[in-house]
């Protein structure tokens, strides 16, 4: 029995309960301050903080803290504490800040529970379509309940797409405009939503087949990766290699056209695969 099977399904059940109704409130606080006027805050040249990120993560901080007081939290915003348990909750308050200081209507709340470095439960709250996809270890995948799985396109060809870009896009060697370009090329099309954990739920559920970005954070996508898994995708690098949340890129797909994309994302260069 692996470290990760030792956590009981009564137990998954539990967390993911929580995980759930805690994502729930935390939406509800986004959504009650989407159209009032947003004090904006930079961490960097372009990288925006609201006041509701911060009280969005201070309420499922304060939660953890009273369901489950001695798991380590790594948060988005800087309310994380490390106690050195096997238990970990990986919290984005907001992915898609940018989208939401501008009242562009795509952003979610995004919650994990990792075990030993590894998600046992996801789940990802759309507050402005009232979607919540969730997902624990064995039990599959689920929007609102409904379970869901990754399409069954198999043509990179006519597949949709998507991906995004850094804060670092001025800075950074890899920025993906030119990826973006060459992939834009080889598929259907490629769409950029500005939520990596949505892109990457709107996978899971078949709106899209394939996903890929740099510089993202454990954050980003610490829920969306168990989802992803547990509706049929695969998870990877980009060159295919065994993916972390720690990780400085990712490769998310329907499985069916995984090998495409590390192809056409190498430039068509033989890759390790």
């Amino acid at each position: 029995m692996s470290e990760v099977e030792k956590v009981s399904n009564s137990a998954l059940n539990s967390y993911l309960t929580f995980a759930c109704r805690t994502a729930l409130k935390a939406g509800g606080i986004l959504k009650n301050g989407f159209n009032k006027g947003k004090e904006v805050k930079y961490k960097g040249i372009i990288d925006p903080v609201t006041k509701y990120d911060i009280r969005a993560e201070q309420y499922i901080v304060s939660q953890i803290n009273l369901s489950f007081p001695s798991h380590s939290i790594l948060a988005e915003e800087g309310s994380g504490i490390n106690t050195d348990s096997q238990f970990r909750w990986v919290i984005d308050p907001l992915d898609g800040t940018v989208n939401y200081a501008h009242r562009f209507p795509v952003y979610s709340v995004s919650i994990a529970l990792q075990f030993n470095n590894k998600s046992i439960v996801g789940v990802v709250y759309d507050p402005e379509r009232d979607e919540i996809f969730s997902a624990s270890l064995g039990k599959g995948a689920f929007l609102n309940k409904k379970k869901i799985f990754v399409s069954d396109e198999k043509n990179l060809k006519r597949s949709l797409l998507a991906t995004g870009f850094a804060y670092n896009i001025n800075s950074a060697r890899k920025n993906n405009l030119g990826i973006f370009a060459r992939m834009t090329k080889q598929s259907q099309a490629v769409r950029r939503l500005g939520s990596a954990a949505l892109d990457l739920c709107w996978m899971a559920c078949g709106r899209l087949d394939g996903f890929w970005e740099y510089y993202l954070h454990p954050w980003d996508t610490a829920a969306a990766i168990i989802i992803v898994e547990e509706s049929g995708g695969r998870v990877s690098r980009i060159n295919g290699d065994k993916y972390s949340i720690f990780d400085n890129n990712i490769l998310a797909s329907n499985r069916l056209i995984h090998g495409q994309m590390i192809k056409a994302l190498a430039g068509f260069k033989k890759v390790k695969r």
